[in-house]
C-alpha cells in the first residue's frame, strides 16, 4: 500500500497538463494512447495473438492530427466518422495474409485502436468543447472513485463484487467509490462552477459507475491475456493502462454529458 500511495504522489503534478488545456492536455491524451495501445497488443501478444501495432500507432496519430483540421462540430463529426470507417477497414485488410494471421489478430488491432486510442481521444474533445472545465470531473470521478473504493474497501468490504474478475474488489468498495466521487465532483461544481452543480452531481455518480465498469473491462481482458498488469511503469498500479483504464470510460461519457446538455439548452 505503501508504494501505491507513493506512486500516486508522484503522478499529481501531471494534473499541472490539465490545468494547462491545450496543447498540453492534447500531447498528454496521445502519449496515453500509444503507450496505453502498445501495453493493450503486448498482453494479446502473451495471449499468443499478433495485433498490428503500426496500424495502430499511425490511426492514433491521425486521429489526433484531425483535432487540428475539423474546426466546426459537424466537420469534425464527419472526419471523426471518416477515421473510424478507414480504421475498420485496415483493420480487415491486415488479415488478408490469411496463412500467417487470425481473425482473433484483425479483432484485437481493431479492439486496441477504439479502446485505447479512440475513448482516450475524448478527453480532447472535452478540452475544446462548450465546458472544457468539466474536464477536471474526468479525473475526479475516476480517481476519486479509485482511491474511496480502495480504502473502503479495506476497512469494510466484506461482499465480493466480481470475484472472477478482481478477488479483492467488494460491494462495500464499490458503494464508497460512488460516494467518494459525488463528494469530489460537489465540492468541485460548487467551488468552480457552482451553475452547473446538478451536473457535475450527476457526472459524480454515472462516472463512477463508468469508471469501475472501466476498470472491470481491464481486468476481464487481463483474465483472458493471462496477465496480472498490462504493464510495469508505475509502481504499485502496473502500466498507463492500469492507471488510466476508469479515465477510458469516464471520458466518453463526461463529452457525450456535455454533449446532450448542449442540444437540450
Amino acid at each position: 500500500m505503501k508504494t501505491r500511495i507513493i506512486s500516486a504522489c508522484i503522478m499529481l503534478p501531471l494534473l499541472v497538463l490539465v490545468y494547462l488545456g491545450g496543447w498540453f492536455i492534447w500531447a498528454a491524451a496521445l502519449i496515453v494512447g500509444l503507450m496505453g495501445v502498445r501495453e493493450f497488443y503486448k498482453g494479446f501478444e502473451a495471449a499468443g495473438f499478433k495485433p498490428s501495432h503500426a496500424i495502430a500507432y499511425v490511426s492514433i496519430a491521425v486521429l489526433y492530427c484531425l483535432s487540428f483540421i475539423g474546426e466546426a462540430q459537424q466537420q469534425s463529426l464527419h472526419l471523426i466518422t471518416a477515421w473510424i470507417a478507414v480504421v475498420v477497414c485496415a483493420s480487415m485488410i491486415y488479415g488478408f495474409r490469411v496463412n500467417e494471421r487470425k481473425l482473433e489478430d484483425m479483432t484485437a488491432t481493431l479492439m486496441g485502436i477504439m479502446y485505447v486510442g479512440f475513448l482516450s481521444y475524448h478527453i480532447v474533445l472535452i478540452d475544446r468543447s462548450d465546458s472544457p472545465l468539466l474536464i477536471w470531473l474526468v479525473f475526479l470521478s475516476a480517481f476519486g472513485t479509485d482511491i474511496m473504493a480502495y480504502f473502503t474497501g479495506m476497512a469494510l468490504g466484506r461482499h465480493k463484487l466480481c470475484p472472477n474478475l478482481s478477488p479483492k474488489k467488494s460491494v462495500e468498495g464499490a458503494v464508497g467509490g460512488v460516494l467518494g466521487s459525488v463528494i469530489f465532483c460537489a465540492i468541485f461544481g460548487w467551488l468552480v462552477m457552482p451553475q452547473q452543480l446538478t451536473e457535475c452531481l450527476i457526472i459524480g455518480v454515472l462516472g463512477s459507475v463508468a469508471a469501475q465498469l472501466g476498470d472491470l473491462s481491464a481486468s476481464a481482458f487481463k483474465r483472458q491475456m493471462g496477465i496480472k498488469d498490462y504493464g510495469h511503469l508505475i509502481p504499485g498500479h502496473g502500466g498507463i493502462l492500469d492507471r488510466f483504464d476508469s479515465v477510458m470510460f469516464t471520458a466518453p461519457l463526461v463529452y457525450y454529458t456535455i454533449a446532450f446538455s448542449a442540444m437540450l439548452a
